[in-house]
């Protein structure tokens, strides 16, 4: 039985305890008056629980584009940077009157490759925190969502047993003090 299965069974038990509850609070208000009270706090706890969930999330979603969009901005600077090593390096073959092939070309072949291994681990490590932060995100309105769930079910918890000793009101609390 889903969560919401069991908050629509103990809405309805709330809803066929009404009449008693009805003549409950004609006979006592009190008890009445600490039922609506824990109904409206449970209420308002929940759709807060709710909403931080909610507000987390969307967080999260915003720190995660601003991560693609950094990651963008890094990976165009090293293509940039990729560009003008290759560019020098070229630049400093033609001029020294060597030609295009054997160890000069091959070691700029070979420095060329490790930068984009090294930009390729970049890259994936920028594109593992997008998806953690964006899984946060979910995780995050889920956990609104249960605390959401959890709250309504205590307030259920509580106004039942409010509605089952309708003559029941709520007691202050006490304190023992020894009187001399």
């Amino acid at each position: 039985m889903g969560v919401f299965a069991i908050l629509a069974s103990i809405g309805g038990a709330i809803k066929g305890a009404g009449i008693a509850t009805a003549a409950a609070a004609v006979a006592n208000p009190l008890a009445a008056a600490a039922l609506g009270t824990t109904l409206v706090s449970g209420g308002f706890s929940a759709a807060a629980s709710r909403s931080a969930g909610k507000a987390q999330e969307d967080e999260l979603q915003r720190q995660a584009e601003q991560e693609r969009i950094a990651a963008t901005g890094r990976e165009l600077q090293r293509r940039e940077e990729l560009n003008r090593m290759l560019s020098a390096r070229s630049l400093a073959l033609s001029t020294s009157g060597l030609a295009g092939e054997g160890t000069p070309q091959s070691i700029a072949l070979s420095a060329a490759e490790k930068i984009g291994m090294g930009e390729g681990v970049e890259s994936l490590s920028d594109q593992l925190k997008q998806a953690q932060l964006k899984r946060a995100a979910k995780n995050a309105r889920l956990t609104g969502n249960v605390q959401a769930a959890s709250t309504l079910l205590d307030t259920g918890a509580k106004a039942l047993g409010l509605i089952s000793d309708p003559g029941k009101s709520p007691k202050a609390k006490t304190t023992n003090s020894a009187v001399t």
